[in-house]
């Protein structure tokens, strides 16, 4: 780790349809190439989606989801002597979040077939209904922490 001053956040303008700052995060992950007006399209398209097939407020069903898949906990290794240690620590706010969208955009890609924005929708409402990649990555990490948590004591 770099021993200078710690990094400026940049303020995130939110959306222009929403007026949300996690709707703008996530749009800026899906983000490829500087074409921001395409992945606005393929997200707000994937909203409208999710509220046509869930029947419920999108937005709602969105921070839902996001908030499904973030992990509480995650591994960090930590090397002691000679040995190197798995050890369980605490994620911060924005950490969770950013891991969050990561996973639900990774596994949205990965999935089968169709466009972008049909894609996204079904790991969207996947998440929501705590199912699907995004959350078995979530659990996984989970299951890593608690497997790892005699060695706690590490925790710096």
């Amino acid at each position: 780790m770099a021993r200078r001053r710690e990094a400026q956040k940049r303020k995130i303008t939110p959306d222009p349809k929403f007026n949300d700052i996690l709707v703008a995060r996530f749009i800026n992950c899906i983000l490829r190439e500087g074409k921001k007006g395409k992945a606005e399209g393929i997200f707000y398209t994937a909203l409208d989606n999710v509220a046509e097939k869930s029947k419920e407020e999108p937005l709602r069903v969105f921070r839902k989801a996001v908030e499904n898949v973030a992990p509480l906990l995650e591994v960090r290794s930590r090397r002691v002597g000679g040995a190197t240690y798995q050890v369980p620590v605490e994620v911060k706010e924005s950490r969770r979040l950013a891991l969050s969208m990561r996973w639900m955009i990774q596994n949205a890609k990965s999935r089968a077939g169709r466009s972008m924005s049909e894609k996204l929708t079904g790991e969207i409402l996947d998440a929501f209904n705590n199912s699907g990649g995004a959350v078995k990555k979530k659990e996984e990490v989970h299951r890593m922490a608690e497997a790892n948590k005699a060695f706690a004591h590490y925790r710096w």
